[in-house]
């Protein structure tokens, strides 16, 4: 089904170097939000009352770009199967960019009422969007330029977009929780990171412009017309692999938002930890999941994908029992313990994803099967995460919210299970 061609490793290097970057950028962008969520969105937004009735409104608007994504993904997965991968990369990241930085300029709830909510929620629908179309075209950019045999590593450099573009969110915040007073935080301060998009945006797209489309792309269109909608060949010829591939990836969102906006919210809200000091939890824990990807991919392709992504779903089922003895005790070793220990375990199953979702379609609808596939999944395993989380707090306790974990991971681990080989196919 997939096949490779080699390229000359000057090209190689500048396309697997454009999707590392763009996907950083898209990260951040994404993170900066995540992040904001967890700290200032409610207050600033949503009308004075209780924190936890605020969190929750925050939340929501966070889950509202995961509802967004299979949209951008079957809109920028069409052009990206019909007309190429490049031209479709760089929309999707200028679209991407430019709601990022208009959140940064919105008003507040107190100067501009209920319409500064409703631009809140078209700007991060808008996030969504874009994101939507990010990962699978920078993830074929990758794969469909990788030489036989290192598919799951060529595929892996988009995945360390991830912990690069949440270090770099959280880098910003945690500079400003020690150069700011909370009062010119919330006043002010939160607006900084997601004007400093605009300067990474305009490196992104210097970088992308460069790239030149994939030699796969190619040979699919010199052999026939595209497809007229992807999304319909996608969705009639190719139900089993999307439903499987979209499960599959369920656990890795679930363990990821859970350990980041959920934990940043809980940790600050409920245990009293100061903002500084979880965020720095944060960034050493991430560094965790940026080891993960790497050994994960070059396992995938040592020893096949499906006996590595199972791996780390049992791994995160075991994290399941362990979220409420560790992350709700409060202290300081066993929170940041169970921080690495679940962002270790998003990177084991994330990086090989690069390779296994693509290898999962022909290169005719690849983008489009891909990229629904990556961002359903993000509905159901990320979108409603933190709120989700939240309220079974406030129901039953921590306690709940590894359980909720456990069923997560429970679901991917049979989808991998009833999934192909895909390792040798097209080889």
């Amino acid at each position: 089904m997939l096949q490779t061609t080699p390229t000359p490793p000057v090209s190689a290097r500048r396309i697997l170097t454009a999707s590392f970057v763009g996907t950083a950028i898209e990260f951040y962008d994404f993170y900066i939000y995540a992040t904001a969520a967890a700290l200032v969105i409610g207050p600033v937004f949503f009308p004075p009352g209780e924190p936890g009735v605020q969190l929750l409104s925050a939340f929501a608007t966070f889950a509202i770009a995961f509802v967004a994504r299979p949209i951008g993904a079957a809109l920028f997965g069409h052009f990206g199967d019909r007309i190429g991968r490049k031209a479709t990369l760089v929309a999707s990241l200028m679209i991407m960019g430019v709601s990022t930085v208009l959140i940064g300029c919105l008003p507040t709830y107190a100067t501009a009422g209920w319409l500064a909510p409703a631009a809140l929620c078209i700007l991060r629908f808008g996030q969504g969007l874009g994101f939507g179309g990010e990962w699978g075209g920078a993830a074929l950019l990758a794969v469909e330029n990788a030489p036989p045999g290192k598919r799951a590593w060529y595929g892996i450099f988009p995945q360390l977009g991830a912990p690069v573009g949440f270090i770099l969110a959280n880098t910003c915040f945690l500079a400003l929780s020690f150069g700011l007073s909370p009062e010119s935080f919330q006043s002010w301060g939160w607006r900084l990171p997601f004007l400093a998009s605009a300067v990474l945006v305009g490196v992104g797209l210097y970088v992308r412009l460069k790239l030149t489309e994939t030699p796969l792309f190619k040979a699919a269109l010199a052999k026939a017309e595209p497809e007229k909608v992807p999304l319909a060949t996608v969705v009639t010829q190719h139900t089993r692999a999307t439903l499987l591939g979209t499960f599959a990836m369920v656990a890795c969102y679930a363990v990821f938002y859970l350990s980041t906006v959920f934990a940043l919210g809980y940790g600050t809200a409920t245990l009293g930890y100061s903002r500084p000091a979880f965020l720095l939890f944060e960034c050493v824990a991430v560094c965790f999941m940026a080891l993960g990807i790497p050994l994960s991919g070059w396992a995938a392709d040592r020893f096949g994908r499906r006996p590595v992504v199972m791996s780390g779903t049992l791994f995160t089922l075991c994290l399941g029992f362990l979220l409420g003895p560790m992350l709700g005790s409060g202290s300081w070793p066993l929170v940041l313990g169970f921080l690495c220990l679940g962002l270790f375990a998003m990177g084991w199953i994330f990086g090989p994803m690069g390779a296994l979702l693509p290898e999962l379609f022909p290169t005719r609808v690849r983008y489009t099967g891909a990229s629904v596939t990556y961002n359903l999944a993000g509905i159901l395993g990320a979108s409603a995460a933190p709120y989700l989380a939240q309220s079974l707090v406030s129901l039953g306790g921590i306690a709940w919210v590894g359980a909720y974990l456990g069923i997560a991971a429970a679901i991917s681990f049979l989808a991998v299970l009833l999934m192909p080989e895909t390792m040798r196919q097209g080889v």
